[in-house]
């Protein structure tokens, strides 16, 4: 295998490497991939550095020098705007679309004005329409909540879209006075003219393509719930398009490998009373439906017919409780039940803002953003980072928790394929931790803890390190 170019950003590609290919749907991961990365801005310089060495490490480990990472340097934030006045050199873009793979620190990234967000940018540019966030809770992590071992949670976020799509014009801008001209003579909509816009793009295609991917990962990983989260209640044609989309999807590709929560209540209905009529189940499924308007009435009994005709033989007699459940949940509501019962919950599939607002929220019980792993996910190309900011004034003081984007790390590996080094990476983090050996962030919250450097945390992961099998 050949790269097309020889150089990015003037640095030359690695020689000793070969590019990731993309054949019929699959990845082709060479022995020595060449993985670009983004060191990242403020405190992005400590931890990758420590990153890196726990990377080549584990890789070492597993595969004994058959394998190995040839890295390469690619820029955006404040080191690429030193060395090329950008933010974002096309270069770096062009680059990760060479070799499909990469991984990036924290970026800079404006409150209020200056430049749009890199991270937002990089998801769109390159269409990474899935942010992969897995939450889980390893030993010893200090928690606010009495039993974060239940939380064991992947958040799928979509990227793409919502008010994060960046549609918005600033209050009294030619650009809003015309939005808000258009809504109010043409829509009959009320809308105060001080007002700043913004615009929330829910399309068919990007909820469906996420919930897609958010059932497969369930299926690959032998996982039993996928949840919907969404305000659809308010947001009816947005975010409950979004939910109705969800559940076509699921029913329409994965028909055979799912039931969602309303037909096993009704089939479970009929499972347990076989006699029971279609007016009868209904009414078990909707309390109330007698008191209900006609149309609904006529709408639950349809909904009910359906179910029992379409998939009982295949999925009644209890064949549904093997079934993947897809349901969906009120985002406010899903708020309390990740703290109240958590591990009732493994895969929520989420438009933007409120995966966003979710993944934090559940990070927040495990130890924070700096355990907390993320990935963006497309269909071609993958980025894999850090979940949380640059801390400038930590920067270049070897003290904060790295741990973030070596996790990071580990879902790059299991993306790769390459499980071993991914499991050796985690199980030693896992062992540190409990070893109470640990960066002050957690240091401070742990007794008898001791504070280590974020090189001295590396390489005690390092040294931690125990080989596991690789398959013949």
């Amino acid at each position: 295998m050949s790269t097309a170019r020889t150089s990015y950003n003037n640095l030359p590609v690695p020689t000793n490497g070969q590019r990731i290919e993309f054949r019929d749907g699959q990845y082709v991961i060479p022995d020595r991939p060449i993985i670009p990365f983004v060191e990242g801005d403020g405190t992005g310089r400590d931890i990758w550095k420590a990153s890196r060495r726990v990377f080549d490490a584990a890789v070492e480990k597993a595969y004994g020098g058959k394998r190995a990472v040839a890295w390469y340097e690619v820029f955006a934030g404040e080191k690429a705007f030193a060395m090329f006045k950008e933010w974002m050199p096309q270069d770096t873009v062009e680059a990760i679309k060479e070799f499909r793979v990469a991984i990036k620190g924290p970026l800079t990234t404006p409150i209020g004005g200056g430049i749009r967000s890199l991270n937002v940018t990089f998801r769109q540019v390159l269409d990474l329409y899935a942010c992969v966030r897995p939450v889980r809770y390893y030993p010893g992590v200090p928690s606010p909540v009495k039993n974060p071992e239940r939380m064991n949670i992947v958040i799928f976020r979509e990227n793409t879209e919502d008010v994060y799509s960046g549609i918005e014009w600033r209050e009294g801008t030619p650009e809003a006075k015309k939005v808000i001209e258009f809504l109010t003579k043409e829509m009959g909509k009320k809308i105060r003219p001080d007002s700043g816009i913004g615009i929330k793009p829910i399309s068919r295609t990007g909820s469906q393509r996420l919930v897609r991917r958010a059932i497969r990962y369930a299926l690959d990983h032998g996982l039993q719930r996928v949840a919907l989260v969404h305000k659809g209640n308010i947001m009816k044609f947005t975010e409950g398009a979004f939910r109705d989309w969800g559940y076509e999807l699921a029913k329409a590709e994965f028909r055979s490998q799912i039931v969602t929560e309303r037909e096993s209540w009704i089939l479970d209905n009929k499972d347990k009373n076989p006699n029971l009529t279609i007016e009868q189940n209904a009414a078990m499924v909707e309390p109330g439906l007698e008191h209900a308007a006609e149309a609904f009435r006529q709408e639950i009994y349809a909904e009910v017919k359906e179910a029992l005709d379409s998939i009982y033989a295949t999925h009644g007699k209890g064949q549904w409780k093997k079934k993947v459940l897809v349901n969906d949940r009120i985002a406010d509501s899903i708020f309390q039940q990740v703290v109240t019962r958590a591990d009732e919950y493994q895969v929520l599939a989420t438009p933007n803002l409120n995966g966003d607002y979710l993944s934090d929220a559940c990070a927040a019980q495990v130890g924070g953003l700096g355990m907390a792993p993320g990935a963006n996910i497309g269909d071609e190309y993958a980025l894999f980072e850090a979940t949380h900011g640059t801390a400038p004034k930590y920067a270049d003081k070897d003290v904060i928790n790295p741990s973030s984007v070596m996790l990071s790390g580990v879902m790059m590996f299991q993306h790769m394929g390459w499980k071993e080094a991914a499991t050796i990476i985690e199980d030693a983090i896992a062992r540190t931790i409990q070893q109470k050996k640990v960066t002050y962030d957690l240091e401070r919250l742990m007794q008898g803890a001791t504070k280590l450097k974020t090189s001295e945390y590396a390489t005690c992961i390092i040294e931690n390190m125990q080989p596991v099998p690789v398959p013949a």
